[in-house]
Formats: C-alpha cells, structure tokens, sequence
C-alpha cells in the first residue's frame, strides 16, 4: 500500500524497503495478562442478554448452525428461553481482526484532501508531520475516533495504537486517542503507545513526556524508534525506554527500521534487556526489517532467543523483502501480529484501516496461492495480532469472546481474495456495525 517515489525521493515506500540510513523515521503485553484496556472492561453492560446469530457458517462451513452468544462469550448448547435472535442469512461467519500496528492520531481521515510536498529527508518528513498538525481543524480525537470507528465497520475488534509524543505535539496525540478509546469502549480494545517519532534522545523534552504519560496512566506501551540508525544512542534510548517501562509497569514497543548489524544489535540490546527486567512477555519489536535478510541459522538463533524472552513482533507485510519470515518465527514460539501502520497521513495518501486488505496484502506479497496459505493469511491478523495484545483469540469457540463477523462468500480464502463488505461485525455479543456503517 506504500506509493511509488521518483528516483532520489523519500516516501513512506522508500522509508520501508531503502537504506538503513533512511530507515529510522516512522512491549506487548503477556499473551496471559489482561491488558490495561482489554476486553471485559471494554464489552460493558450490553453484554448482559443472551443473543442467538441464526443461520449462519462457521468459517465457511456448508451446514448453517447457530451461534449461542451469552455475556459477551460464546456458548456451548441452546439458547436460554427469551434469547435475542438475529438472522445471519445464511453468511460467513468469521472471527473478528486485530490491528496490531496503526497510528491513528496522525491521520486525515474523513477530512479535505491534503496535497503532500515533496520530500528528501527524514527530517523533512517529520516537520510535515508538525505542519500538518498545526494545520488541522479537527482536533486529534475527532480524526481518531473517524478512523477507528472505521476499522470498527471493517471487522476490527481490538488495535495497537501508536500515538506521537514530542515536544511539538506534548500529549495531545496520547490524549486524543484516548479519548477516542473511551468513545468507542463497547466497540473496541485499544492498547495506547507512547510513541517518539521524533526521537528519544536527539529531542530534548521528549524523554520527560514519556515519563509523564506513562504516570498519568493513559498509555499501555512505551515506544522507541531506531536506537541506532535515528538515535544513534543504543544504550541511551533503550535503558530510558525500559527504565520508564519497569518502574510504570507498562510494555514496550519499538519501531526499528534498522537493517543490517544496526538492526541485530538493536535487537541483541533489547532482548538483554528483557531478560534483565524479567519484562518477558511485554515487549514488542515492529517492523524488524533487519530479520527477512538473515541466514536460516541467524534467524533460527535470534529467533530462539526472541521466543525465550517472548518478545512479540509485528510487521505490516510492507514487501515481498520486507515481511517477516512468520512461520519461521513461530516455530520458536514467537508471536507475530499484522497491522496497517499509517493512514492517510503526511507521509503517504494511501491506507484504509482495513485488516481484511492487509490480509490480502499478505497474501500478495509473500505469493500465496493455495487454500490454506489463504486461510492462514486471515489468521495472522485475526489471532497473530489477538496474540501480540494478549487477547483470547476469538475462534468461535464454546467461551471464545464472541467477536466475530459475517459476510456474504463461498469460502474463507475467496473472502480473503475478494474482500466482501461486512455485512454485520459483532462485538461482545452486541452488533456494532452493519452494512460498513458504524453503530454508535
């Protein structure tokens, strides 16, 4: 989804799958524990009714059945006599999607066309970044609320949310998607991070609004970016981020473009420092370009240790060079989520928060073609990104969470090729989007 660039030119593609001098610029919680703001809290108290989704096949399955939905979870027999029902029509159903990587607060959804500037540097892109803040009209939780709403009505149960922090925004990117997240609680599960785009170290003031956000209580996540290739302070930025992290109890997740050895002793620093916090489980790497280059004995060896410390990582499946090795990577116990990075931002005009596209993307970029390799591109932005998050996946199964949604289509991999409208998505029990409109 990443445009073309003339030759010699900086876009959110070049910033991708260029240079690890260009790299630089854009923790999981325990899959065991419960989020700051994960679901129970979430669902609230339209999960009190028993509901009955009638006529409707599980993952494509020729016989339509019942799906039972009582507080919030899916039930194993009948329905309880007085149960609401709600026809499927004979419909898909299919588990609900986790975004696991998306920057909500940066975005221009659902507002005037921005025309973006050329652009030959990082450093031009993260002074459009502020231009275009200072620009708006819509304050950050109306253009976040927009978008996430969106991804609602695309079949989105839950989202990993990057949210800038510099001293040119302070907390106003954090604040407004909080509040966003508070608008959508019975729609959604968001996870917040306290993101420094602008960097840790090479901007003064920033480190302190680290500090301060993760005291006040708002975020679930510390962020990084390129210790080395943006920073150039390994040390400096990975002990301030996991400092604030251990003595806040939050997670961490670091964006790192780094290719190369940048990019592995990056990785070599943050798996030492997990180990040594005891912060196994609620760290996440995103991106991790420096990963699809290795050898198979280099990756099966990072690997290894990344599942010893249970480091989570997500990638946005940017390229066929560029994507994780996922199958690799889970051999070893690690959790990979998929998600859908920027969108409509200053960096790029494309993106549309649709996780059932990325999955197609997936799909496309790693040259997928038969039935399963469909399928299991669905599940790894269904249940890959449930797992960075620390969700229960939402399988469909007697006490899965009953997120689900349904759509008209033959078969789960022509889903995945055809991308069929959401006819109904369902969250905890309650449909909160029909037809791609949003239920507030």
């Amino acid at each position: 989804m990443q445009p073309s660039s003339s030759s010699g030119a900086l876009s959110r593609r070049t910033m991708l799958a260029g240079a690890a001098a260009l790299a630089g610029t854009t923790a999981a919680m325990a899959a065991t524990a419960t989020p700051a703001h994960a679901s129970a809290a979430a669902h609230s108290d339209r999960r009190s009714k028993a509901v009955v989704f009638r006529n409707v096949r599980p993952f494509g399955a020729a016989k339509p059945t019942d799906l039972v939905v009582v507080d919030g979870r899916i039930a194993n027999g009948p329905a309880p006599l007085g149960a609401k029902v709600v026809e499927g029509g004979g419909r898909i159903a299919l588990p609900s999607l986790v975004d696991a990587h998306i920057h909500p607060d940066k975005t221009t959804w659902g507002g005037s066309w921005v025309s973006r500037r050329p652009a030959s540097s990082i450093a031009d892109y993260v002074a459009q970044d502020v231009e275009l803040f200072k620009a708006q009209r819509r304050p950050v939780a109306e253009r976040a609320y927009g978008l996430m709403s969106h991804t609602v009505t695309r079949g989105t149960r839950a989202m990993r949310a990057h949210a800038d922090v510099a001293p040119a925004y302070g907390l106003a990117g954090v604040e407004g998607v909080a509040e966003a997240r508070g608008r959508l609680r019975h729609a959604l599960d968001v996870q917040i991070v306290a993101f420094p785009q602008h960097g840790v170290i090479r901007t003064p003031g920033t480190a302190a609004l680290l500090e301060r956000a993760a005291r006040e209580g708002t975020i679930d996540m510390i962020g990084g970016i390129d210790p080395i290739g943006f920073d150039q302070a390994l040390d400096a930025q990975l002990d301030l981020v996991f400092g604030i992290a251990d003595r806040h109890g939050v997670g961490v997740d670091i964006h790192l473009h780094d290719r190369g050895e940048k990019g592995i002793k990056a990785m070599r620093g943050i798996i030492d420092r997990t180990r040594a916090l005891s912060l196994a489980g609620k760290v996440t790497v995103s991106h991790v370009f420096c990963l699809p280059g290795l050898s198979d004995s280099d990756l099966g060896s990072l690997a290894a240790d990344l599942g010893a410390q249970d480091i989570a990582l997500t990638t946005v499946a940017p390229s066929d060079s560029l994507v994780l090795p996922i199958a690799r990577l889970r051999e070893h116990g690690v959790r990979v989520g998929l998600g859908s990075d920027g969108v409509r931002d200053s960096w790029s005009p494309f993106g549309n928060a649709d996780m059932l596209h990325r999955a197609q993307l997936l799909g496309w970029v790693t040259d997928v073609r038969l039935d399963e390799e469909l399928s299991d591109c669905y599940r790894v932005a269904a249940h890959g990104g449930a797992d960075v998050m620390g969700l229960a996946h939402a399988d469909l199964t007697p006490g899965a969470p009953a997120d689900f949604v349904l759509v008209r289509g033959e078969c789960l991999p022509q889903v995945v090729v055809d991308m069929p409208q959401r006819d109904m998505v369902v969250h905890g029990g309650a449909v909160v989007a029909r037809n791609g409109e949003f239920v507030a």
